[in-house]
């Protein structure tokens, strides 16, 4: 007991040194700034729109200091700063120290230079190290303050709604001159302290690093620097004594995962992605061993088209392999919803993009922070020239942890991509001894593979790596006790995990998250805009195709095509299309997926009258045809609506072949004409000759049948086209969740508005209408439409919703049993069980 008392005091000794709240004269914190002074002046003018620097530095500047306020939410100020530094501070380093709750950039001689972010730790600009008296001491910087956080502009929590009417503060802005002896020592006591503490008493490098620390202590005086070599050389004794060979080493590779869009709208994405990536590039510059991975296109290309001198920079050292562009995607998607040709163009526009920008593609699929990944994406990555995947979203899993961090990932037809999950669990790591040994006591594949990433800076809001972050690393690079900490390429590290990969596990099929299953259904109108958008576009490549092939004079509208895929492609974002954003984000949403409908209506008509120029030329004394055209890769026999001359719709059958057209003058006869029957007890029968259907006057399918067959796939006593409504309130993100006791919580829809009528009586297509009231002001109209010589009844259902945390859901049960059911997803299907055995089955209730 005596012992532990004594570690403890000797912690808490150290502690105190570095930073006391009551002896501030003897803490070395108090000492990291030295010498002070103000601003010669400080200006501003504030907008509503982002507008360019140069557009800025023409306005009028008025008067402003510290403590003013500006806002609200989502506005823009723009600061001059007049800087007159002291002459009798030559030889100093100097700050430039600003402190806001907003996001600030400095721009200095015209170009973005550095971010200025309270919450990612960077709250000064260095405007020398060595202040030389040939230097001009007086000069003029611009601060760009965006009214918004890193997080948004939030109201109590994180992701809470923007609150409009926030203010932010300007709390501090003066040059400081920067004590960097007492930085490397601040440093240097932090790491050894770490090491004391969380290594833990059974281990004799523990006591090292806190007796090291104690001896720093007793060494230092912190009024006089002349004491701070010693400490300093007490320090290096520890991280200079090395590792064994057999020592875990952590791949450590700078990061700042930037949401292209969540609780800020695209517009302030923009200009994350500059302060962030000019921060990184100055960090650079002063360290040369720094890698930087950075993915998503779309963001690159938003960065190129508006900050070009930035860009320049940044090719700069891509070329020097510094800043390593990955992902091979437009934007980090969805996993999960986005279709199987919309995936593919992720890859083709990412891919094309970075060969063209950077002349080479890439080799890593990089998707952080999704909900879930398609058992599909193997596939599809290995047919994109990508073979490596990096992500950790699994281990939000909410009931099962996954088992490997690094193994090989198989997709539905057998292709394999080595997958590697950082052990961390982060890609937002600080570089702290904590989170480099969580990295290896994490790891499920101990033994498989001795490597492992560590993906160090801030993230989702941007920001990206530190300074300090970096120095923490350099102490722990090769320390007796600690793995060794390497910064690393993706490449290196990749190649270092495929040649261990001899015993790495396979994991076969999806990669299903337990959690967030609410992003299916959050947002529809978000899900709607995109499946339509994708199939307008499908439709409008497959008639320019048709076009070509059968107008000469037809263009194709290559340019138009690429610019209303990359808006759909932005729109199918991880936080945009699984509908977790925020309101302002679904606007932009929305806008632009009516801007796909309407070029896209445009360009498809433009295809169809170049068609029907071609084909639909007038012969004397022949019968007047119709054009029709089928865009799916399958015949199709159909009941379509077409316009006479005379103006009236009329109903056709016709059949027209795969990815092609018809010309039809006489519509085909059906083998049955649908017949609709009203019964004496409210029901209705339809028939077609192909299937026949019973449905109640509440709407409910009680009877489905195979014509020939009498085979009955409604079971007894159930309905089917069962509406039900279901809580939906879950454990913690409303957006994003929905728990499984939502599935005890079930109320049959039963409040008939208006009872089941017929609507048309037959012929080439049959129906029936009516409507419910759900839940306490909502209602829904539906109608059931039976065609000629069709398989299968379609729904048309309409709702009305002015529900609060509920679910509509519908029920279709049938008489089949089966311990699997099948489902389709990208350019293929695969199996999940229908019984609830273990906690993998019931995980993914929804």
């Amino acid at each position: 007991m005596a012992a532990l008392k004594h570690r403890r005091t000797a912690l808490e000794r150290v502690e105190k040194f570095l930073s006391d709240t009551y002896f501030t004269d003897c803490n070395l914190r108090g000492r990291l700034f030295g010498d002070r002074c103000p601003l010669a002046s400080l200006s501003c003018f504030q907008t509503p729109r982002r507008i360019p620097y140069d557009e800025a530095v023409r306005q009028e500047f008025r008067p402003a200091q510290v403590g003013d306020s500006f806002g609200p939410t989502w506005q823009t100020c723009w600061f001059k700063v007049e800087l007159s530094i002291p002459p009798e501070w030559a030889g100093r380093e100097v700050h430039f120290v600003w402190e806001s709750d907003g996001e600030g950039m400095v721009w200095r001689d015209a170009q973005p230079i550095q971010g200025l972010t309270k919450e990612g730790e960077k709250n000064s600009y260095i405007l020398t190290r060595t202040l030389k008296k040939s230097e001009p001491h007086s000069l003029t910087l611009y601060v760009e303050l965006a009214c918004n956080g890193l997080f948004g502009a939030g109201k109590g929590s994180m992701i809470a709604p923007p609150d409009p009417d926030r203010r932010f503060t300007l709390s501090k802005a003066e040059l400081v001159v920067f004590n960097r002896d007492v930085y490397e020592l601040l440093v240097d006591l932090e790491v050894l302290l770490d090491m004391a503490r969380l290594l833990g008493e059974e281990s004799q490098r523990s006591f090292q690093a806190l007796y090291t620390a104690n001896q720093m202590v007793n060494v230092c005086d912190v009024a006089d620097p002349s004491t701070f070599p010693a400490a300093r050389g007490l320090a290096a004794a520890v991280f200079g004594q090395r590792n064994g060979e057999s020592q875990h080493t952590v791949h450590a590779l700078g990061h700042c995962h930037i949401d292209s869009a969540w609780l800020w709208p695209y517009e302030e994405t923009i200009r994350k992605c500059a302060r962030s990536w000019a921060t990184v590039l100055g960090l650079m510059e002063c360290n040369p061993e720094l890698i930087f991975a950075c993915s998503q296109a779309q963001q690159l290309e938003w960065v190129r088209s508006w900050y070009p001198g930035l860009y320049a920079r940044i090719q700069d050292f891509v070329a020097k392999g510094q800043f390593v562009p990955v992902g091979g995607t437009w934007v980090e998607m969805d996993g999960n919803l986005p279709s199987g040709e919309s995936m593919v163009r992720q890859f083709l526009q990412g891919q094309r993009f970075f060969q063209q920008q950077f002349g080479h593609t890439c080799s890593e699929f990089w998707l952080p922070d999704t909900f879930g990944y398609s058992a599909q994406l193997p596939q599809l990555m290995r047919g994109c020239g990508i073979r490596r995947f990096l992500t950790q979203k699994l281990s939000w899993n909410l009931v099962n942890s996954f088992p490997h961090h690094t193994f090989f990932w198989e997709g539905i037809d057998g292709s394999r991509v080595l997958t590697h999950f950082p052990p961390g669990d982060s890609y937002g790591m600080q570089g702290r001894v904590e989170e480099v040994l969580k990295t290896v006591k994490n790891n499920k594949d101990k033994g498989r593979v001795n490597h492992s990433a560590f993906l160090f800076g801030f993230g989702d809001g941007g920001g990206g790596p530190t300074q300090k972050m970096l120095d923490r690393m350099k102490r722990m690079n090769d320390t007796d006790g600690l793995p060794r900490v390497q910064i690393s390429t993706p490449d290196q590290l990749f190649s270092v995990l495929e040649q261990e990969s001899s015993q790495l596990c396979t994991w076969v099929g999806e990669l299903f998250l337990e959690l967030h299953n609410g992003t299916y259904t959050t947002q529809a109108q978000i899900k709607k805009g995109n499946r339509e958008c994708e199939r307008i576009l499908h439709d409008v490549e497959v008639l320019s195709s048709l076009a070509v092939a059968q107008a000469s004079a037809f263009q194709y509208p290559a340019s138009q095509l690429q610019h209303l895929w990359r808006l759909l492609l932005l729109n199918q974002f991880h936080d945009v299309l699984p509908g977790s954003c925020i309101q302002l984000v679904v606007e932009d949403a929305l806008q632009y997926y009516t801007e796909i409908r309407r070029a896209g209506a445009r360009l498809q008509e433009e295809a169809v009258q170049a068609l029907c120029r071609e084909l639909l030329q007038p012969q004397a004394g022949s019968a007047q045809s119709s054009l029709v055209l089928n865009t799916l890769p399958w015949e199709r026999t159909e009941v379509i609506c077409r316009t006479g001359p005379d103006g009236r719709d009329t109903l056709a059958l016709v059949t027209v072949p795969s990815m092609g057209y018809a010309l039809v003058r006489e519509p085909l006869l059906p083998p049955q004409p649908v017949t609709v029957r009203k019964q004496e007890d409210g029901s209705i029968t339809m028939e077609n000759g192909v299937i026949s259907v019973c449905l109640d006057m509440m709407g409910h399918l009680t009877s489905l049948q195979l014509v020939g067959s009498q085979r009955e796939s409604v079971p007894a006593g159930c309905y089917a086209n069962q509406f039900a409504l279901f809580d939906d309130v879950p454990l913690y993100w409303d957006a994003w969740d929905v728990m499984d006791y939502h599935l005890e919580t079930r109320k049959p829809v039963r409040r008939l508005l208006k009872p089941l009528e017929v609507s048309l009586a037959g012929g080439l297509r049959g129906s029936a209408s009516f409507s419910l009231q759900v839940g306490e002001g909502s209602s829904l109209t539906q109608e059931v439409i039976l065609d000629a010589s069709c398989p299968y009844l379609r729904f048309l259902t309409q709702v009305e919703w002015k529900e609060a945390h509920k679910f509509l859901k519908v029920e279709f049960p049938v008489r089949v049993r089966s311990t699997n059911a099948t489902y389709e997803i990208q350019f293929g299907h695969l199996q999940r069980p229908t019984h609830w055995n273990t906690s993998w089955d019931w995980a993914r209730f929804e």
